[in-house]
């Protein structure tokens, strides 16, 4: 047994990325600034924190890819009425 605390799955960094919610992997990816920002870290950790940022950030962008795919846009009618819908971004 050793006298380091083990990480456990609740911990920052030990939950996998792709089960992260995306308010939960935006909080961390915050969290990992907060400490780049303050220079307190060792550059070895601080190489460890910008990966594990660099992946939050891929999974955060597919997230709001995703939802925003999902979303649909109510196109009007020359009379004003709603004449249908289209996906998000397409006119």
């Amino acid at each position: 047994m050793t006298d380091t605390p083990e990480a456990t799955p609740s911990s920052p960094g030990t939950t996998p990325i792709s089960t992260l919610t995306f308010e939960a992997a935006m909080g961390e990816l915050e969290s990992i600034v907060r400490q780049l920002e303050s220079g307190d870290v060792s550059l070895e950790k601080s190489v460890a924190l910008y990966e594990r940022g660099h992946a939050l950030r891929q999974h955060c962008e597919a997230r709001l890819a995703a939802a925003q795919a999902r979303i649909e846009q109510v196109g009007l009618g020359a009379d004003g009425q709603p004449a249908g819908t289209t996906p998000f971004g397409e006119s």
